[in-house]
């Protein structure tokens, strides 16, 4: 009797709860941001987690909270998201904060810095480590609130026109590359180009760019760049990890009610973990055109580069 009496009892509880919903999401205020990215439309993990994140964070808040989100160009540039939520432009931005370094070195720790990290370490040092009060601190001077979201964990080490055998095949390449990897092959004669993920395949294909990194077998299919470029090298060791984030305006982030933050840091924080099992799915590459060197060529460049560590290591001393 008394068991009937407690699943009873639930039932008019689940029922109440049901019931108290739709009372509690009329009580919040209609919300609508946007949201610019700077990933193309044309990738569904890092463009497609913000579509993603806002579907859950209107279906949480009966789309009273609706954010729309633009991709790399369609309101602002994709390396002036930053300044665009700064400024308060839009509401949001979704970005890796590496694009950012020449304000800032610290933006890199944000994302990835050279032989860093692995996905699970950058995770754990964001979450229980302190990692996430640091950066809070760092970005509260941009007037910016910001929640990681996404991790494409290990990158590949893009895709280069020539092979390289030795390091002086290095020397003049124009590489399009992204944060502090680029400064530290500067040393050993790479010309670094910071480029938009959407642009990069014109580059490749002009010849204004002789090689190109961007994330790996997944994403860099749907941009087309094995159809330019042959050879296809890893690791990418300057990107152990790469960390998105979404940038909120501490303005509009202090006037958000508390349910609304709530409901959008799970979001993110759902979209942090989704991205980083769909890159482990995904990852991995079908030859059509391209040909994978088993890193030899590269391995061996940067074995007779004897002076790459102690390029290194005066680099990190001079962002220190």
């Amino acid at each position: 009797m008394r068991r009937r009496s407690l699943i009873a009892g639930g039932g008019v509880g689940l029922v109440g709860a049901a019931l108290a919903a739709p009372a509690i999401a009329q009580s919040q205020p209609e919300v609508k941001w946007r949201l610019a990215s700077s990933f193309p439309k044309s990738l569904d993990t890092l463009y497609g987690a913000a579509e993603y994140m806002a579907k859950r964070v209107a279906d949480a808040t009966d789309n009273k909270f609706q954010i729309r989100v633009f991709a790399g160009g369609e309101i602002v540039p994709a390396f002036q998201v930053l300044d665009a939520v700064q400024n308060n432009t839009v509401e949001l931005g979704h970005s890796a904060s590496y694009y950012f370094v020449g304000k800032d070195p610290t933006f890199a720790f944000d994302c990835t810095i050279p032989f860093g990290m692995n996905a699970r370490q950058q995770n754990a040092w964001m979450t229980h480590g302190g990692g996430m009060e640091l950066m809070r601190a760092f970005f509260k001077d941009y007037n910016i609130y910001n929640i990681p979201m996404g991790n494409t964990a290990a990158q590949m080490g893009g895709w280069w026109r020539k092979e390289i055998k030795t390091v002086d095949d290095l020397k003049g390449v124009k590489f399009r590359i992204g944060g502090l990897g680029g400064a530290v092959l500067g040393k050993l004669g790479v010309v670094a180009q910071q480029i938009p993920g959407g642009d990069i395949y014109p580059a490749l294909e002009k010849g204004t760019i002789d090689a190109a990194e961007w994330v790996g077998p997944y994403d860099d299919e749907k941009l087309g760049f094995y159809k330019v470029a042959k050879f296809y090298y890893y690791p990418g060791w300057w990107e152990g990890q790469t960390q998105a984030s979404t940038y909120v305006n501490l303005g509009q982030w202090g006037q958000l009610p508390k349910t609304y933050q709530a409901i959008l840091e799970g979001a993110c924080v759902h979209q942090y973990i989704d991205i980083a099992l769909r890159m482990i799915i995904t990852a991995r590459y079908r030859p059509k055109e391209g040909r994978v060197p088993h890193a030899s060529g590269t391995k061996g460049a940067f074995a007779r580069a004897q002076n790459f560590k102690r390029v290194l290591g005066i680099h990190a001393l001079n962002i220190a």
